[in-house]
């Protein structure tokens, strides 16, 4: 348990006023994935040992831009073991969280985190994104799934026109890495960005790692 109190101190030094119950289910993450990635490999080799850094807190880079408000609802595009809804929907209790991926054996993943964290605000559904029919969110949020265009073509006939949120109006908000301009351009988006490294100035790791975010 200690250990696990100390892993957290990348998130905590971030982000600091977790209920006891958050910061409870925050520390159960690691045993959950280790245990269930054994069986089904949804996070590399390496990286479950930084699973606080290279995935809770870089899923929670979202959560530093977008106070969600309760009662939204917002899918995750994608989101393979649970990344970025399963932090996110840790983050914020009130807000409900659709997690849906074409590969079904990753969702078993997210479905067993979900009950052994006893997280009551996610769903999953084994679907990709652009056969979803009669279900619209205010949000979408997606990690490194697919291309610009892409995201924004399956997620823009899911959102609802009308917003929740005074400062964001309703869109699609993802994490991506690298030199994005050619992708950006083959969009003809104009996307909000922001530097991952700005938000977390103390983590070498998210250097040319960025939040987009596509308003509708």
């Amino acid at each position: 348990m200690e250990e696990a109190k100390s892993k957290l101190e990348v998130i905590t030094k971030y982000f600091a006023d977790f209920t006891p119950v958050q910061l409870q289910q925050l520390s159960a993450l690691e045993g959950v994935y280790t245990e269930w990635n054994e069986k089904i490999n949804v996070i590399s080799r390496k990286d479950i040992d930084a699973l606080y850094e290279k995935h809770v807190l870089h899923s929670l880079s979202i959560a530093a831009i977008f106070n969600f408000t309760d009662g939204l609802e917002i899918i995750d595009i994608g989101t393979g073991g649970g990344f970025p809804g399963i932090p996110l929907a840790i983050m914020f209790p009130e807000v409900t969280f659709h997690m849906v991926d074409s590969i079904g054996k990753k969702l078993k993943v997210v479905n067993a985190v979900a009950e052994a964290l006893k997280l009551k605000n996610i769903s999953v559904q084994h679907i990709r994104a652009e056969e979803m029919k009669d279900r619209k969110f205010d949000f979408a949020v997606s990690r490194a799934v697919a291309p610009l265009k892409d995201l924004w073509r399956w997620s823009k006939p899911l959102l609802k026109k009308e917003r929740k949120m005074d400062a964001f109006t309703n869109g699609l908000i993802c994490l991506k890495g690298g030199d994005l301009s050619g992708e950006i351009a083959e969009t003809k988006l104009r996307p909000h960005i922001w530097e991952i490294k700005e938000l977390f100035a103390r983590e070498e790791w998210f250097h040319e790692k960025f939040v987009l975010y596509v308003p509708l």
